[in-house]
Parts: structure tokens; C-alpha cells; sequence
């Protein structure tokens, strides 16, 4: 099932942009500038126009995003008479933006975070600025609420003969955890990341505090080598079917159902969750596919995605030529703004044709731990439903 996206329709912004008035504005200068930068927030939306400001004493400006479809590198302009560049991007509602500044004087050339825009998103590779474009909020749930009574994290270290090596991993006990009590079990792939870049911790305590996810014992794994074990590789698959979940059952009360199971991820994580249920089958009911890197090819196989990409292509474009039901329920969520959305979009009817339940969200975002943590709370509370979302669908 494709939820639409349920956007509503954006004010328009009436009369003269700011920077416009400030352009048309007599005297122009240093403090007319300093003035008009004072208290505002950078960059300015107004409705889906939004302006992106640079100052300073340089030969060339840009604004460098990763919006698909769209030019990437998008110069300012100076406005005559100050040292203050300004470029508008018009941007639909509830968008949400990573972007830099690139600046260069002479044959150098820098890329950084705006330094007008307090608003910045990190990940393993970093970190941006956000644009926050009109009617976007950041979630309430993704922020620690005082009333919330935090869960456990707990290091887990589980050797593992199929990937040999050591696995470094972390266990999520609910804040009412009791060995009486038998809890529904989530494997997260880039576990650290996500609870880093993801806030998935904090998100886990209120989705359980708020009645809105049930309480679940979640494990959050973590990869040797990702670019390696993540892409349809047996060796994966076998730790987390064959060691991880005996060793999870030995030691924690879990229900021992496939339908109270689910395996979780990202990107390459959430390709590492689908071949993961693929090699076996009836363990895994449940998956959480945030912005999958399912490339496939049609003709040949030149991909445009790099050797890190030929084990993926290799096993969708199988998946593809004979789709076979890995999963009861499949919660998939893209960012429309990511290269990754055609891909997401094609494989959901090949999901569904397997029988599978598919519920399929796609947000104004990009591929980024922010669009995903943004999407958590529809995801876990489909997947394991706390008593407030219990409902018959």
C-alpha cells in the first residue's frame, strides 16, 4: 500500500521577497546589511521561496546540494555596492534540505557548513546544513521528554565463527523490562549510527512511553566491513539468522515467533535486512527499509553506482526476474530528494506481487539520518504497534 503524501498545500508568500526590499532599499551599505541579517533566520522562507544568503569578500558563491533532478551547484549573486551574496530557491513544503556554501577566491576553492544557519545534520561522512523549508518541523517525539522513563543500553559482545570476528553490538531493554515478560525482537543494522545520527534511543523511549510502539528488545548490530557484509553477503546472513538470534533467545525472554521478529536498515543496511530474510525464509516476518540501495538494471550492467554496488545489482536483478515473498510485512519509507527514490519506488509493486503487506512512505528529504529518523515513529509503531496504535486495518 502507497501512502500518499499527505503535504498541505503551501502559502503563497504575498508581496515583496526581503531581499528584494533590501535591494531596492537607499542607502545601501555595511550597516543597511547588518541590520537586515539581525534576528533573521538563515536562510529565509517565504512560502516556498527561500533565500540563501552569503557574506563576504570573495570572487564566486554557491549553494551545493543533493536534490535529484535538480542543478547541484547553484551560484549567488553579489548585490552591488555590499559584500552580500544572495541566491533563491523555490523548495514545495515541509521540505527538508542538506545543503553547503561553496566559496572561491582566486583558484581556491572551499566548501563548508553556512555559517549563518545554526541548523546542521551530522553522519559518519560529516555534517551539512539543514534547510528547513515551510510547514517543516522537527518531530517532538525525537527529543528527550522528561516524563519518558529512558530504556537501557547495554554492550554486547557475541563472537562470531561466519564473519570471523568479534561483533560489537548494543542491546535496547525498554524501561520496564522484566525477564517475566516476553518482548518482540528488532535487529538494526548501523546500529550505532542510528542511535548517534538518529536520536534511535531517545526515539524508543517515547514511542514506548507514548503507548504508540510496544515495548521490544531491540539489537543494534554493527558492521566489520558494511561495503562488504551488507550487500547479499551469505556470511551476513548466517550471523545474524544462525548466531545472533540462538544467542538473543538463549539469553533474553523474546517471543520465539517470526511474526514478533523484524530486521531493520538503511541504505545498504536495508539491502543487508532483505538478503538477510531472503536465505531465511520464515525466520524474518517483519522489515524496516529506510531509503534501500536496490539498484538493479533492465539491460547490462552498468548500474552508474560503483564496485560496491555489483553484489547488490547482482542479487536484485534475480530478486526481480523471480520475486518470492521474504516477508509478511515490509514498512519501506525514501526521500524523494535522493537518486535512491526510482529504485524504491519500482521495487514496491515487485513486493507486493509476492504477497507481502507493504506499507510505502515517501517524505520531501534526502538520504540522510535525519529523513530517516524523521520516519521512525510511522515505521516502528506499523511494525510492533503499542496499545494506542492497535487498530484493524
Amino acid at each position: 500500500m502507497t501512502l500518499p503524501t499527505p503535504y498541505p498545500i503551501q502559502r503563497q508568500h504575498k508581496g515583496k521577497l526581503a531581499i528584494n526590499v533590501l535591494r531596492s532599499s537607499e542607502p545601501l551599505g555595511t550597516a543597511e546589511v547588518e541590520e537586515f541579517l539581525a534576528g533573521r533566520d538563515i536562510p529565509i522562507v517565504e512560502g516556498p521561496k527561500c533565500t540563501f544568503l552569503y557574506r563576504g569578500e570573495v570572487d564566486a558563491v554557491a549553494v551545493r546540494h543533493r536534490i535529484v533532478n535538480q542543478p547541484q551547484h547553484v551560484p549567488m549573486r553579489r548585490i552591488e555596492g555590499t559584500d552580500l551574496w544572495f541566491v533563491v530557491i523555490e523548495l514545495p513544503a515541509h521540505s527538508r534540505v542538506e545543503y553547503q556554501i561553496e566559496v572561491r577566491v582566486g583558484a581556491v576553492v572551499e566548501t563548508f557548513n553556512d555559517p549563518l544557519n545554526p541548523h546542521v545534520a551530522h553522519s559518519p561522512v560529516g555534517s551539512s546544513s539543514v534547510l528547513q523549508a515551510s510547514g517543516y518541523e522537527t518531530p517532538a517525539w525525537v527529543l528527550p521528554q522528561p516524563d519518558a522513563r529512558p530504556g537501557e543500553l547495554v554492550d554486547w559482545v557475541l563472537p562470531s565463527t561466519a564473519l570471523r570476528r568479534t561483533t560489537h553490538n548494543r542491546i535496547y531493554l525498554p524501561a520496564r523490562f522484566r525477564r517475566s515478560s516476553h518482548y518482540p525482537l528488532l535487529v538494526v543494522h548501523d546500529g550505532d549510527d542510528y542511535i548517534t545520527y538518529s536520536a534511535m534511543k531517545t526515539v524508543l523511549d517515547n514511542l514506548i512511553h507514548n503507548l504508540d510502539m510496544a515495548e521490544t528488545i531491540v539489537v543494534f548490530t554493527n558492521s566489520g566491513d558494511r561495503l562488504k557484509e551488507y550487500p547479499n553477503y551469505a556470511p551476513h546472513a548466517r550471523y545474524i539468522t544462525r548466531e545472533l538470534l540462538p544467542a538473543i533467545e538463549a539469553e533474553l525472554p523474546v517471543v520465539r515467533r517470526s511474526d514478533s521478529r523484524c530486521l531493520m536498515g538503511a541504505s545498504f543496511g536495508a539491502v543487508a535486512s532483505l538478503s538477510t530474510a531472503y536465505r531465511s525464509r520464515g525466520t524474518w516476518d517483519n522489515l524496516l527499509l529506510q531509503s534501500g540501495s536496490f539498484v538493479f538494471t533492465d539491460i547490462g550492467s552498468d548500474h552508474g553506482g560503483g564496485p560496491a554496488f555489483d553484489p547488490v545489482m547482482k542479487f536484485m536483478n534475480r530478486y526481480r526476474a523471480k520475486p518470492r515473498r521474504v516477508a509478511d510485512r515490509m514498512y519501506i519509507s525514501c526521500g524523494i530528494y535522493e537518486p535512491l527514490i526510482v529504485p524504491n519506488r519500482s521495487m514496491v509493486p515487485v513486493f507486493e506481487s509476492t504477497g507481502a503487506k507493504v506499507r510505502y512512505v515517501e517524505a520531501r528529504d534526502g538520504h540522510s539520518w535525519e529523513n530517516w529518523r524523521d520516519r521512525l515513529r510511522d515505521g516502528l509503531s506499523w511494525i510492533f504497534p503499542g496499545p494506542q496504535k492497535l487498530v484493524y486495518e
